[in-house]
């Protein structure tokens, strides 16, 4: 009860509601550990590939896949197996004989015992290639004679919407700005502002302009959602911000940050060197749409939350008083998440 009348939490403690939401997926608060395996195949000399086969780490264990080549394919040099913080890669030369690898199919072994996708990139001796994704729905693919270009186009759109939806912490980001946007030209600006600038970087960054190292800059993404928490909780305090001031500039400084952090993602994915600007547009193209996909979202419950709030205040009850409550809880949920992986990945890469 609030004020002798029932109390009840309108529009912002969905906000809440999406954080607890968030920290329910939480991957050992690494943000990006939606990382795909990746199988690489050249084709060396007529019916001899070199193989790169890597799988993602989880919780220091590897995960039990295997791969399985077509029954004639046998084995030039043994199994090589390199250990990473994050990974264990194995390479292997094979030869399958002359007619190659050209419809034949390989499968991934384990694969539908898990939740992670395998990016498979096959490059030919005439220059032809094979970008696809295999999904533990159906572990395994068959390769074409002619492969097309269609595949990485549509490989890294998926890809693209898989990051940005399983991003936690750029997620967060934004929800922050729409906490602290509230008018709409202001809304639309700060989020082209940031969309512009993490595709500046993003960019940059894939075509080997720029080379920033990753962990760090996943620490400074982390500081900038802790930034946001802060200058919420400043706004609830009557201080005005730097965010409130300048939601653009602060919005485009923080954007060119999350840009290398999509491409310190897109890096370890992995690119095809045939089709890096292919590659590069739709998994840019497709992170906007799964960000603007997030906000609509998030749009839609707020309207339908605000229109029930309606409703309740005239039938003579008062949400004021919860719901300036229930947006400083969404603020210290927010920079608490964001404070852990600060901290987190600042030891990551100074211990």
């Amino acid at each position: 009860m609030i004020g002798g009348k029932p109390g009840w939490l309108p529009v912002r403690p969905l906000l809440v509601a999406l954080v607890l939401a968030m920290l329910g997926d939480l991957p050992g608060a690494q943000a990006h550990e939606s990382r795909p395996g990746y199988l690489e195949i050249k084709e060396t000399a007529p019916g001899r590939y070199d193989v790169l086969w890597r799988t993602p780490l989880y919780s220091g264990k590897r995960l039990p896949l295997a791969l399985k080549f077509p029954d004639q394919a046998r084995h030039v040099t043994p199994p090589k197996v390199q250990e990473l913080p994050d990974s264990l890669i194995e390479r292997r030369w094979i030869d399958v004989g002359a007619a190659g690898l050209a419809g034949q199919r390989i499968e991934f072994v384990g694969l539908q015992a898990t939740i992670i996708d395998v990016l498979v990139r096959v490059t030919n001796r005439d220059g032809s290639h094979l970008t696809t994704l295999v999904r533990p729905s159906q572990p395994w693919f068959d390769l074409a004679a002619q492969p097309s270009k269609s595949g990485v186009a549509g490989t890294y759109f998926l890809l693209g919407i898989e990051h940005i939806l399983l991003g936690v912490d750029h997620l967060l980001f934004v929800l922050a700005l729409l906490i602290l946007v509230k008018s709409g030209r202001r809304l639309v600006g700060t989020v082209t502002a940031f969309t512009v600038a993490h595709s500046i970087t993003l960019a940059a960054a894939t075509l080997g302009f720029v080379r920033v190292p990753g962990p760090p800059v996943e620490a400074v993404i982390a500081l900038s959602i802790a930034f946001l928490a802060c200058e919420i909780v400043h706004k609830r305090q009557g201080r005005t911000g730097l965010t409130e001031r300048w939601p653009w500039v602060v919005t485009f400084t923080f954007g060119l940050l999350h840009g290398f952090g999509f491409a310190s993602a897109l890096h370890k994915i992995g690119v095809p060197e045939t089709a890096i600007p292919l590659a590069l547009l739709f998994f840019n193209v497709s992170v906007e749409i799964g960000q603007l996909a997030f906000i609509a979202s998030v749009m839609v419950a707020l309207a339908g939350a605000a229109f029930i709030g309606r409703r309740l205040s005239q039938l003579g009850i008062d949400p004021k008083p919860v719901y300036a409550a229930s947006e400083s809880v969404a603020a210290y949920a927010i920079g608490s998440i964001a404070a852990f992986w600060l901290i987190d990945r600042t030891l990551g890469f100074i211990i």
